[in-house]
């Protein structure tokens, strides 16, 4: 028995639903999910099903025979027309012969003969065929005076009889051409977390409006788009931290030294080329001295460039699996959560995931530890030590930080961020995510023992290798290098400003 999953495209009228249903159960085909909703789309039905694979070609050909299955994405045309029809019995229905023939589905039709415009009939088409619109203009054109107002094939005017098929058409605008199979898999993994999320109370077109939103604006900040927030800050007379902040997702650090340079994260694989330009421009020298990285966690924003960097990734086991089952919930105790398996597979294809090839992954934990954490290993960065802690995995399992007591620095990762620094723009990218997996944490409550125990251990961490400074600096996975002040994260240092294609300017 196998379990997989359709799209059905079925008459809105009484009976339809239940004819599907007897053509699965008649094959001995067992529902395991099943979704539709009038308000969303008013013909659109989401199947999963076991079966046998006999039984899958069997329920996939009656299902086809009916007319119901829907196995490709045609682009639709949007037509809005003003005609003047003659006042005379049947004029109408002529009219709707015209529309019939070639296969038009009316949106909107509006006429009143008690009207200011007693002629005028305003119609509303969606067309599958581009070739269909001009055989029905030329047909109308010889019959009527009528106006176009409105044509499009971009899907954007496209009403909600059609819902899934638009949406699909703005995917497809994000992620470039791709097989209608893939596109209609992806509806139906949206459509999944849509039935969760609608379950929970979530508006389900939040959820659509939160996942384009997630698409377009790591679209739309990339190359001549691209901008940035920097802190450039001495650790040592030999030692360099490099903080950049992308448009979206998580930072990317830079520990640089004369002769070498380690990243810790990488941000999302989409910025990888604005991001290895800016350190050009901000460390020249620094790409050649890249020796090795640091993963901290699986996130696409944090390793998702990897595979861009010739260089070997060290990380968590536990990373490793998460970036192979593609499932940020992996290995926690919400693995089985559709959200966060769905949205991994979402923002990976958004923000070009590309996961490091070169990976060395650390040994289990000894019995040596650092307050609350057990201590991987050490890595030396020119001629200072770094500790790799292993995480509780409150946010993610497998997250890893980096800890030098004697320099004073603590690389965070999720777990302690500076969110009152974040910019708008920023706070509203994260603010998505939430919307479609309710929390950034696999485990919230572990996530607040971590957060308390990093906190600790910044608070009795000295500065001593900068005059100015005597505080622990807080490299968090967003936002600025900061300094604990009583309860609060401000940020240290100046934060340089880089606008698209700009110089930098302090913010």
């Amino acid at each position: 028995m196998e379990k997989y999953a359709f799209v059905a495209r079925v008459p809105d009228t009484p009976g339809s639903l239940h004819k599907a249903a007897e053509i699965i159960s008649c094959y001995k085909g067992n529902i395991n999910r099943i979704q539709f909703d009038r308000r969303i789309d008013p013909y659109t039905v989401f199947f999963e099903v076991t079966s046998t694979p006999e039984a899958r070609q069997a329920i996939s050909k009656g299902l086809l025979e009916l007319g119901y299955l829907q196995t490709a994405l045609k682009p639709l045309s949007f037509l809005k027309l003003s005609v003047h029809i003659p006042h005379t019995p049947g004029a109408l229905l002529d009219f709707l012969q015209c529309t019939t023939a070639v296969r038009a589905n009316i949106a909107m039709i509006d006429f009143d003969d008690r009207g200011s415009n007693p002629d005028l009939l305003t119609v509303s088409l969606n067309l599958e065929e581009s070739t269909a619109v001009s055989l029905l203009l030329d047909q109308l054109k010889t019959r009527y005076r009528m106006e176009v107002r409105e044509y499009d094939t971009s899907g954007k005017h496209l009403d909600d009889t059609v819902f899934y098929l638009r949406f699909a058409q703005s995917i497809r605008g994000l992620v470039g051409e791709s097989e209608d199979g893939f596109l209609l898999r992806l509806l139906g993994d949206v459509n999944h977390i849509v039935q969760e999320l609608m379950n929970r109370g979530q508006d389900p077109r939040l959820v659509f409006e939160s996942i384009l939103l997630t698409g377009e604006t790591l679209r739309d900040t990339r190359g001549p788009a691209f901008y940035a927030d920097v802190q450039e800050i001495p650790l040592a007379d030999d030692l360099h931290l490099v903080c950049i902040q992308p448009p979206c997702g998580g930072n990317v650090f830079l520990l640089d030294t004369q002769r070498e340079c380690m990243m810790v994260d990488t941000g999302y694989g989409i910025y990888s080329q604005d991001i290895a330009r800016l350190i050009r421009r901000l460390r020249p020298g620094a790409m050649e001295r890249l020796s090795c990285m640091v993963i901290t966690h699986a996130d696409a924003d944090h390793c998702g460039a990897g595979g861009h960097y010739d260089i070997p990734a060290l990380m968590h086991p536990g990373t490793r699996e998460i970036i192979r089952v593609s499932n940020r919930a992996y290995g926690s105790r919400s693995q089985s959560s559709i959200l966060e398996e769905v949205y991994t597979t979402l923002i990976n294809l958004f923000s070009q995931f590309c996961p490091p090839k070169n990976v060395v992954l650390l040994a289990p934990p000894s019995e040596s530890r650092r307050n609350h954490f057990s201590i991987l290993a050490k890595i030396d960065v020119g001629n200072h030590q770094f500790e790799v802690l292993e995480g509780m995995g409150g946010h993610l399992h497998g997250q890893i930080y980096l800890y030098s007591r004697d320099i004073g620095v603590f690389f965070s990762a999720d777990t302690v961020i500076n969110f009152d620094h974040l910019t708008g723009e920023r706070a509203r990218y994260n603010t998505l995510a939430v919307n479609l997996v309710t929390s950034v944490n696999v485990d919230s409550e572990r996530a607040k023992e971590e957060r308390k125990a990093i906190l600790e251990m910044v608070r009795e961490t000295p500065g001593p290798f900068y005059r100015e400074r005597e505080k622990c600096l807080v490299c968090g996975g967003h936002g600025p290098v900061s300094v604990l002040e009583d309860r609060s994260l401000l940020p240290f240092g100046e934060v340089v400003h880089i606008p698209p294609g700009g110089e930098g300017c302090p913010r």
